[in-house]
């Protein structure tokens, strides 16, 4: 249990105090007007209130990831609390913050614009490609997870009854013996993300998102009090579980825990935020305290996973061959601690978390097309010519087994992290600020990604190189990064922090009553 408050009292601690030094840094400016205001147009620029805001930035970042990675990640026994705890403090939230307060002070452009005024024209046209990859496998990620949970709640003999057995039968045999619930759930899921991805933020998502936020809460205090009150055994922190042998953490444990502790899709939903924004005193708690509290959920799923199952062997077990059982897991902690009713309440607090990310996912993607081809998404037909393929590619990969898209996902999903802070770094060195603050985690998602690639096994796409020699050889590169940053260091041009990238204003006039 003592592990379980002292890593909520550092994330607690975390946001006051190195959320603070983080933003002293950025030396907001209360009083300059945000791209909301002079950039308003009724779709994505939209002036909200701080507290919808913040909702929104928390269901965008908070996926399955803070869910179905803690569960994995905590085969690695109680140090997966130490990655969550520390990377969360000292490279998530400070990764989101930043990059929340580039977009802001740069008109709300989105993650590659940033990345190519930071990093140099042939990064910005590769980070495009390298998002919309990213975009289209989180969407697809985020349609299947969700839907595996709902479908778990649906007793299946009420499919035949609804749709006839011919039909159910149609539905098994076309889509690979999968049940017909989790492919009718699937579709409605679909349909969704196509209306959240073309409507305006504010009819939509801004409307829909505190409820969700509701069914979220639920899950979290439900989880919580479960673990307090001594319904999920305690786990024991000792030197013995501390380093299985048969897993090493380096580097697996970082990419299976990515959302929780720092993920690169968080630079992709921080500028949807920025463009809604209504001052710079809010960055703090919309950027940094979002990214906090997703590692509290983070927490104490990786804690009631291993208290729930008895340790990592029991864990591992019900986990099953392949660690394909990660939705039976939740839903057997969920109703095994709070009861069949709370715990179906529970897990709709965990199905939101990934619609909520899947939808903002598809929407990031068509914003940043829209940038790189400069196409203006007023108009309707705009928004079909970036979506529609996007879609057309997602509805491919569900046919693709869960397990190989989640593994593609979360290595480049930290992958983008490591470009993100590299620009952030450079952004903070312009700026004549603290740039020792991402610096570090930087040149570790830099070796860890890397190593991670080079030592993999050859099943798994990679090259399956020999840890010392994959390790030693990420490390090098990394070095070589710091070492170019350095050199360029005294030559970067100031930045005041005023804007950077200028975009023509639409043609719309401002609401003073916004």
């Amino acid at each position: 249990m003592w592990i379980f408050l002292l890593g909520l009292a550092l994330l607690v601690g975390g946001y006051f105090l190195y959320g603070g030094l983080v933003t002293r840094s950025l030396k907001p400016e209360p009083d300059r007007p945000t791209p909301a205001y002079r950039l308003q147009d009724g779709m994505d620029y939209v002036p909200m209130s701080t507290w919808r805001i913040y909702l929104i930035q928390l269901l965008n970042i908070a996926g399955l990831g803070p869910v179905f990675g803690p569960i994995m990640g905590a085969l690695w026994g109680p140090q997966v609390f130490l990655w969550v705890v520390l990377g969360c403090i000292l490279g998530g939230a400070v990764h989101d913050l930043v990059l929340g307060a580039m977009s802001l002070r740069n008109n709300g452009a989105g993650l590659p614009d940033l990345i190519g005024h930071y990093l140099g024209r042939p990064a910005r046209h590769a980070a495009t490609v390298f998002i919309l990859v990213l975009m289209v496998l989180v969407g697809t990620v985020f349609v299947k997870g969700p839907s595996l949970l709902i479908a778990g709640l649906l007793p299946a003999e009420t499919v035949g009854g609804w749709f006839g057995p011919g039909a159910t039968a149609w539905l098994q045999g076309t889509f690979q013996g999968s049940s017909a619930w989790l492919w009718i759930v699937m579709i409605f899921v679909f349909l969704y993300y196509v209306l959240a991805t073309l409507l305006p933020i504010d009819k939509l998502i801004g409307r829909i998102y505190p409820v969700f936020a509701a069914a979220l809460l639920v899950m979290v205090a439900g989880l919580g009090v479960s673990i307090l009150f001594g319904r999920i055994p305690a786990v024991d922190f000792t030197l013995a579980n501390l380093h299985p042998s048969e897993l090493p953490a380096w580097p697996l444990i970082f990419i299976t825990v990515s959302c929780g502790a720092i993920s690169g899709f968080h630079a992709t939903q921080s500028p949807l935020m920025a463009r809604c924004l209504k001052s710079e005193r809010r960055m703090k708690a919309v950027f940094y305290g979002a990214m906090i509290v997703e590692g509290v959920i983070a927490l104490i799923w990786a804690y009631a996973a291993q208290g729930y199952y008895g340790g990592v062997e029991g864990l591992a077990a019900a986990l099953g061959p392949g660690l394909n059982k990660t939705n039976e897991v939740v839903h057997t902690i969920c109703t095994g601690t709070m009861g069949a009713f709370g715990g179906a309440l529970a897990i709709l607090g965990v199905i939101v978390l990934p619609i909520t990310s899947g939808d903002t996912a598809f929407r990031a993607g068509r914003l940043i097309a829209a940038d790189y081809l400069r196409l203006p998404q007023k108009r309707v037909r705009n928004r079909y010519l970036i979506a529609l393929p996007m879609f057309a590619l997602s509805l491919v990969l569900m046919f693709v087994p869960f397990g190989i898209i989640w593994r593609y996902f979360g290595w480049a999903n930290q992958t983008l992290a490591a470009f993100s802070l590299w620009a952030a770094t450079v952004y903070l060195a312009r700026r004549r600020s603290r740039w020792w603050l991402t610096l570090p985690p930087a040149a570790f998602m830099t070796a860890m990604t890397l190593t991670y690639i080079l030592v993999e096994s050859r099943a798994n796409g990679c090259l399956g190189l020999d840890m010392w020699l994959g390790t030693a050889l990420g490390a090098a590169v990394a070095a070589a990064a710091c070492g170019w940053f350095f050199w360029k260091l005294r030559r970067l041009p100031p930045e005041d922090g005023r804007l950077a990238l200028e975009v023509e204003p639409p043609p719309v006039a401002k609401d003073p009553a916004c």
